[in-house]
């Protein structure tokens, strides 16, 4: 590296260094305080940010600007202008307004929207998020923004998630003045977001249609070796995975983004990168760009990177694993037991807060990282499965019991840190083993979400749990401001909660059958698909819940909802398309061809009059893929006379419970029988690489 890694991190961001070198100092601070207390800019400060933001990104080679924003897609969108104006003599100047800065205005008619925006309405605007650093890549100057329609409808990601942080701080400030902190004016939640990702050789991935346009192998024989002998996990990277990661380490950093971890993951051919905590609204659009990254320099080594959430059946799948808590502006993190008892019954109340919020709206949570792909994800290798339950680990869920019940806790031979009320228990440091089966574990200072899928955008789940937090603090700070005694209604307050919430609580192996069979008992909702999921997102206290805290509109959530229904059902047409395809294409003939051969082969030997040559077992062996050929051909026929009838289905729920009831057991079907006839296929008649070759090719 010809730069050392301080002088390069950061080097494409318009941060805060950089503004403070390059604006004048009355212009920072009118800057800083319009975004403290969330007011728009003056004009003078706007103009004066964006010459030198232009100024600093042509410096740094940038010829182009555009407001990058995230629409309803799951990815990015820019529309990339540049920085010339033409000037009366035929020359040009370099240009780039206030106003330019401020507000965009891209199309907005092929976004989805879900019906608030019809095709012929194309209007739409981009704001700047001043509260996310611009920054240059692939020769422009990036611009965080939010994206909203011609009548102020909210048709993106960021906007929800801006609005869930600040119900977040103004509840959490309200709990924090109950006990006295009255120094701290800002808190905030903080994300590390752990992105799984696999790495395949490019020449695999361009012989393999699915991969192509799904992004996942509809077909594929189980390896002979997979990952049972558990050799890839942390193993010693290849050279050629080595020499990608670094660069992918170093264009990552220029982005000012924090990865700190590198590592093989389970499955063979797969990774994982992990970046340091940072605030919720930062870390989402880091997370954005790195996994842009991720393909940008995969390919400039000859690999293909595949974020999809299961690409290949039977081995692991890749989630991002979504790591959250609150902080405080001192950087004191609020889900952090404390030295002294006051700030253990605060933990206590942040603690209880989500465990509350997490059995309320677990419907929510699982809405939020639903989808077609995830669905193949969740409940096996090491992802959890789709009933949403708490993990706390044995010594806090000993503690909050003993709280149930008015009891002291005794814990021998450990410190102890005394929370402050008699009716609470001493409080020891958490030394909880941690639970990769559980789908929200508390890990000593914060809450890993595991079911966010790897190609997702971490704005959905991050929004939602910031709203069901805000909103259970909100009940607490209700509460407590109007009691007498404060340390008593908060030990009242506790028991209560962990009394009636307590059954989201689980420790314990969260893929047993047990364990389905006593969460019923408990009453927790076990939302296998993404459309049972997706059944339950209009309910009456959740369109209550966003409403209250101003987060999404009764009118917007329909719109997200018909969104992911959508593409839930775009998604499993364009994978039954392609596999019918791929059957009569390339696999029932290349097949067919080998049952020819086989046939052939037979008649020769018996014309020739060799009858010791195993011709019974040929023809064993050639009967056997006669009647799968039938079989795949007759299903095949099958799915495309199902796929003509969707069209007839209009309700949009009633058409996702088709794809999901009928067209996708029958896509199975199909790819068990394709796969058991790869197994008596020889190599150089089977049309695809196969699982063995994609996966050990690196």
């Amino acid at each position: 590296m010809e730069e050392s890694i301080p002088k390069i991190f950061g080097k494409k961001v318009f941060n805060d260094k950089v503004m403070k070198e390059r604006l004048p100092i009355d212009i920072y601070k009118s800057l800083k305080r319009s975004v403290k207390n969330s007011r728009p800019l003056d004009r003078n400060t706007a103009d004066m940010v964006a010459n030198a933001m232009k100024e600093w990104a042509i410096e740094n080679g940038a010829t182009h600007f555009t407001h990058w924003f995230q629409p309803m897609t799951g990815i990015t969108a820019e529309k990339h202008d540049s920085f010339i104006k033409p000037t009366s003599n035929g020359n040009v100047l370099m240009d780039f307004c206030g106003s330019e800065l401020i507000k965009g205005e891209p199309d907005a008619s092929s976004f989805p929207s879900g019906g608030l925006r019809a095709t012929f309405e194309a209007r739409g605007y981009t704001a700047w998020d001043p509260t996310s650093y611009a920054f240059i890549k692939d020769g422009s100057l990036c611009i965080p923004s939010v994206f909203y329609s011609y009548s102020g409808e909210v048709l993106d990601k960021k906007t929800p998630l801006l609005r869930s942080i600040e119900a977040v701080n103004r509840q959490s400030l309200r709990i924090l003045r109950l006990f006295g902190n009255n120094e701290v004016q800002n808190t905030h939640t903080t994300v590390g977001a752990e992105q799984e990702y696999f790495l395949i050789d490019k020449s695999d991935y361009d012989k393999r249609k699915d991969l192509i346009l799904c992004g996942r192998t509809l077909f594929g024989a189980k390896p002979i070796k997979g990952q049972e002998l558990e050799d890839h996990y942390y193993g010693a990277l290849k050279p050629r995975v080595s020499e990608f990661m670094k660069d992918l380490d170093v264009e990552l950093w220029k982005l000012g983004i924090p990865v700190k971890t590198k590592h093989n993951e389970v499955a063979p051919a797969q990774h994982e990168l992990a970046q340091i905590y940072t605030e919720t609204n930062l870390a989402t659009d880091q997370n954005q760009i790195t996994m842009e990254i991720l393909k940008k320099v995969a390919r400039k080594h000859g690999l293909v990177c595949l974020l999809h959430e299961k690409p290949f059946s039977g081995i692991n799948g890749s989630g991002k694993h979504n790591n959250w808590s609150i902080q405080t502006d001192r950087g004191v993190n609020l889900l952090e037991p404390g030295d002294n008892p006051r700030d253990n019954m605060q933990f206590l109340i942040f603690l209880c807060a989500v465990i509350k919020g997490v059995d309320e709206y677990a419907d929510l949570l699982r809405v939020s990282i639903a989808s077609a792909g995830n669905d193949n994800r969740l409940g096996a290798q090491e992802a959890p499965p789709a009933i949403v339950s708490v993990f706390v680990g044995d010594e806090i869920l000993k503690i909050l019991e003993s709280i149930e019940k008015g009891e002291k806790y005794v814990s021998p031979d450990r410190k102890k840190i005394e929370i402050g009320v008699n009716v609470l228990p001493s409080f020891p440091y958490d030394t909880t083993d941690r639970n990769r089966t559980s789908p929200f574990a508390f890990t000593g200072n914060k809450f890993e979400f595991r079911m966010v899928g790897s190609n997702m955008s971490i704005s959905s789940p991050n929004t939602t749990l910031n709203t069901i937090v805000a909103d259970e603090l909100m009940q607490f700070a209700d509460r407590l401001e109007k009691s007498e005694n404060f340390e008593l209604e908060v030990g009242s307050l506790l028991a209560e909660v962990v009394k009636k919430h307590k059954k989201v609580i689980f420790n314990g192996n969260n893929y047993s059958e047990k364990w389905i069979l006593e969460a019923k008992k408990r009453g927790l909702n076990n939302l296998p698909t993404a459309v049972d999921a997706l059944s339950h997102y209009l309910d009456e206290k959740n369109i209550s819940l966003f409403e209250k805290h101003k987060i999404l509109t009764r009118k917007e959530m329909v719109s997200r909802w018909e969104i992911q229904l959508e593409n839930y059902c775009k998604v499993l047409n364009i994978e039954a398309l392609t596999m019918s395809d791929m059957v009569k294409r390339e696999i029932y003939p290349a097949a067919y061809s080998y049952v020819k051969s086989l046939a052939e082969g037979i008649k020769l030997k018996l014309d020739i009059g060799i009858h010791i040559l195993n011709s019974e077992s040929d023809k064993v062996l050639m009967n056997n893929l006669k009647d799968l050929c039938n079989d795949l051909f007759d299903n095949t026929n099958k799915l495309d006379n199902m796929l003509c009838k969707v069209d007839d289905i209009k309700d949009k729920m009633k058409k996702a419970r088709y794809y999901q009831e009928s067209i996708l057991p029958l896509m199975i079907e199909i790819r068990n029988i394709s796969d058991n006839m790869e197994l008596y296929t020889p190599s150089n008649y089977w049309p695809y690489p196969t699982y063995t070759e994609i996966l050990f090719n690196i």
